[in-house]
């Protein structure tokens, strides 16, 4: 897609989430409201099946293009779980299956459930030598303990069609894509939190004057508008290799945006909090909104450790020599 293009797509998704997405919709959503309305929409722009080529009747987009828009997904506290339908139907296009309408739930494997997977119409299952596609059993419906969001254990029932797997997705497919996902969200739901804190600091004010003109909150100020520059950049990043190389062929940048971004939410967090005080976690305030759901896509799909643990495996097994010329390699000109 042509940077014009996603621009305009990009705006276009921004206003609707704008004018959609509320604290009082966010609420809602942690007691099991599913917002009908707001999906219907989503379908209508065909954003559902966005990463399919248009000869299966999706837009086409890449990767690239995918992390962008889930980036603004993320900003808005991702109400519904577009990025996941969207990135299961893509993994099904690419392994020659077309998907069906609806909402589509992508089985990671070691992840306790699917959000929302109580309204999956299908499963995908994309992990080792195949894809396939289900339709669900019976959901254990659950809530996220730390987002409290619907989190529901759904098992893949009969299989409906199956695959080889790509080999530009390789055996660790849904894996990659569900941190690819995190990563994203994160990045934009940083971005969220930022744009809160530094109002709140320009607006609250003590001993005469708002807080944002004392040094020590505009260096907290500087520390995090630092972090969600470096997690913006390293989520594009990700999103780019992914377009280039595939996902097997990104793990490398994934792995990096899952670990920056994750690091990325936790100090942004601390300080956005730091800034607000008590307000911050109040049922009244909007902060902890989003700071909760970056907890938790912090730690799905692997938390920072897990992603830095298979980086250095990965170095090693190349051995020290190889470092630096497979660093310098993966640059925006080498080849896909």
């Amino acid at each position: 897609m042509s940077d014009e293009l996603r621009t305009i797509l990009l705006e276009q998704v921004d206003r609707l989430l704008a004018d959609t997405v509320s604290p009082a919709l966010l609420r809602g959503l942690e007691q099991g409201i599913w917002p009908g309305a707001l999906w219907a929409e989503m379908e209508g722009l065909g954003l559902t099946l966005a990463l399919v080529p248009d000869a299966m009747g999706g837009a086409g987009l890449g990767w690239d293009d995918a992390a962008a828009l889930w980036q603004v997904l993320g900003r808005h506290a991702a109400p519904v779980p577009l990025a996941e339908s969207m990135a299961a139907a893509g993994i099904l296009a690419a392994a020659g299956i077309t998907p069906p309408v609806g909402l589509l739930g992508l089985v990671v494997p070691g992840e306790a459930g699917l959000p929302w997977g109580r309204r999956a119409g299908h499963l995908v299952a994309a992990g080792g030598d195949s894809v396939t596609l289900h339709q669900p059993a019976a959901a254990q419906e659950g809530r996220g303990a730390v987002s409290r969001l619907p989190f529901d254990r759904s098992t893949p029932g009969p299989q409906v069609a199956a695959a080889p797997m790509p080999a530009t997705l390789g055996p660790d497919a849904a894996l990659l894509a569900g941190a690819l996902i995190h990563a994203a969200q994160m990045a934009g739901a940083l971005e969220a939190v930022l744009d809160m804190s530094v109002d709140y600091a320009t607006t609250r004010k003590q001993f005469g004057r708002p807080i944002g003109g004392f040094q020590a909150v505009q260096q907290l100020l500087a520390q995090a508008a630092g972090e969600v520059a470096a997690a913006g950049v390293a989520a594009a990043q990700a999103g780019r290799s992914a377009a280039r190389r595939g996902l097997a062929g990104a793990e490398f940048e994934i792995a990096s945006a899952k670990v920056v971004c994750g690091e990325a939410a936790g100090r942004v967090a601390a300080i956005a909090h730091q800034v607000h005080a008590a307000m911050g976690f109040t049922d009244e305030h909007a902060l902890h909104l989003h700071t909760r759901r970056l907890w938790t896509w912090r730690d799905a799909c692997g938390a920072e450790r897990a992603w830095a643990r298979r980086i250095g495996t990965a170095a090693l097994a190349r051995g020290g020599a190889m470092l630096w010329p497979d660093l310098t390699a993966r640059d925006e000109g080498a080849a896909a």
